[in-house]
């Protein structure tokens, strides 16, 4: 036990991240870095820290405020035999680019019949921030997910952040990667594994971060962790919480949650977006229409953001996204306890 004590390192998210692109631009001098303040400043949220001094100007690339411009950009290098990582400010700001992402990136393998693929990634801290109001506060997984040809990550912890975005660097499709910023400061503990180059995790495969038999929680990015949280305090009331990071929402693994459900029978979603057309909305109509319908016990229930625009009154805005307290409601809730 001592001795994988010592093996195992704490690295925050955003070390992770930056681990993930230094060992992926050393790999393939093919992959570069491009977006706003990514070069001299060291990144807008120090994620690309350390980057532009080792890789230079060739490699890692400031752009000025135009996210259309440069997303264009990157997808052209992409067809032209590179490898972008375009990284957006924050995904609110990839709306102003989003013909480019969905026109230009997603949709090009297909409509070229297979000869031209698009191997980019775009990245960028995604869903509510602290204190940023309505314009900077949505999340955007509904959004990506929404369409066919892209690939839409959503890590929670420092090893789903480096593992994924080294998948997703070396994936040929076009790949949206939703950071979260809140969770850039945050450490946790890597294993010796997930500490080397050759370490990625597989896009499209959820994760049991916790086992239980009582009710099934899916959730990604940071509420993974709000999953977490209600369900030790559930425990110590003898409710045992499966808690399932889904990690990917695009191509989702609807299997894992099946698979969960048919042990658990009752079904809960959590996330940060808003609830109409949202994650947890997809996961409860593919749940109704497979194999693992039949074993719910109560109606599936979701815990989302609330159907407004975010406000910026900070005691508005902490019942505007969901609370470790609304989930155990909901989870107490569904077990009809």
């Amino acid at each position: 036990q001592a001795s994988i004590r010592l093996r195992m390192k704490s690295v925050t998210v955003r070390d992770a991240l930056n681990q993930a692109m230094d060992e992926e631009l050393e790999r393939d001098e093919r992959v570069f870095l491009m977006g706003e303040e990514v070069a001299q400043y060291d990144g807008a949220y120090k994620v690309s820290r350390g980057l532009w001094k080792k890789y230079g100007d060739k490699r890692i690339i400031d752009t000025p405020i135009s996210e259309m411009g440069f997303a264009g950009i990157a997808v052209g290098a992409a067809m032209a035999g590179l490898r972008p990582i375009c990284e957006f400010m924050t995904f609110n700001f990839s709306m102003q680019a989003i013909d480019q992402v969905i026109n230009s990136a997603a949709k090009t393998y297909y409509m070229s019949a297979g000869l031209q693929p698009v191997p980019i990634v775009f990245r960028g801290p995604n869903g509510a921030s602290a204190g940023v109001a309505a314009q900077h506060s949505q999340c955007f997984a509904a959004w990506y997910a929404h369409c066919p040809g892209l690939k839409v990550v959503s890590p929670w912890n420092s090893e789903d952040a480096k593992g994924l975005l080294k998948s997703a660097i070396r994936d040929d499709n076009p790949v949206v990667f939703l950071e979260n910023e809140l969770m850039y400061g945050v450490p946790f503990e890597m294993s010796e594994d997930s500490q080397s180059k050759d370490f990625t995790i597989p896009i499209g495969k959820a994760k049991i971060e916790r086992q239980g038999n009582h009710v099934t929680l899916v959730s990604h990015s940071r509420f993974v962790g709000h999953c977490l949280d209600a369900a030790a305090v559930l425990a110590k009331e003898g409710i045992e919480c499966e808690v399932i990071n889904l990690r990917t929402i695009r191509p989702m693994d609807v299997e894992s949650i099946e698979t969960s459900v048919m042990k658990t029978n009752h079904l809960v979603t959590v996330e940060g977006g808003w609830p109409q057309f949202g994650v947890g909305a997809e996961i409860c109509a593919r749940v109704m229409e497979g194999s693992a319908f039949n074993f719910l016990d109560a109606p599936v229930t979701r815990v989302t953001g609330v159907d407004i625009p975010m406000p910026y009154a900070k005691i508005l805005e902490d019942h505007s996204l969901p609370q470790v307290k609304d989930i155990i409601f909901s989870v107490k809730k569904t077990l009809n306890v």
